[in-house]
């Protein structure tokens, strides 16, 4: 084995790792997240569990795809964009179905669970960027956890507002808005996908 298969190694180790603590991470913050949701009725912090799901299918694929051809990064990746779309849809899917109803969401729980989901993003974000480089899947990874910080923000804002209003409207629109987010997540990672293809010279098979 030369010193560089050696480093590669090394690196594909270090790679499946950091990959395997956020995909654990993320899968715990899925659990919490729905029990939370569903005891506050909050559109909001559900769908962070659902994004949190999400991430754990990035983490998932992409740890797949570490030490592989660059066509396996890529087909990984691109799962990774359309399951992100397809959260997005599932979420609207939600949004709408609470719409129907009356309850209020409980917005001290989605304020503390989104403050608790921001500290913990933060270590997944440490861990993600001490592999910064060209790897589309890790790229697509920071694209999630990326999403993960705006959607905590935007629920700390969302329960604030549905303590002060007492209404459930702030959570449904919130709802729609990580909807959108990770709709867009979706189309940056399928592109980052393309342009790893294109510039890989790897062609679709026949």
């Amino acid at each position: 084995m030369t010193d560089s298969e050696a480093q590669q190694g090394l690196s594909a180790d270090r790679d499946r790792r950091t990959l395997t603590q956020v995909l654990l991470i993320n899968v715990a913050q899925c659990a919490v997240g729905i029990a939370v949701g569903v005891w506050a009725n909050s559109t909001a912090i559900l769908g962070s569990a659902l994004d949190n799901l999400a991430d754990a299918g990035v983490y998932g694929v992409s740890l797949y795809a570490v030490g592989r051809a660059a066509r396996f990064k890529v087909l990984a990746a691109r799962l990774s964009g359309w399951l992100l779309m397809g959260l997005a849809v599932l979420l609207l899917i939600e949004v709408v179905r609470r719409f129907m109803g009356s309850e209020t969401p409980l917005g001290i729980a989605m304020m503390i669970m989104a403050a608790v989901n921001a500290g913990v993003n933060l270590v997944c974000l440490r861990l993600l960027a001490k592999h910064r480089g060209d790897d589309v899947n890790f790229k697509a990874s920071a694209v999630f956890t990326s999403n993960d910080s705006l959607v905590n923000l935007s629920i700390v804002v969302s329960g604030a507002l549905v303590l002060w209003l007492g209404s459930n409207v702030p959570d449904l629109v919130l709802g729609i808005v990580v909807a959108g987010i990770a709709a867009h997540g979706g189309r940056e990672i399928l592109e980052a996908a393309q342009k790893a293809e294109n510039g890989a010279g790897i062609t679709e098979s026949k």
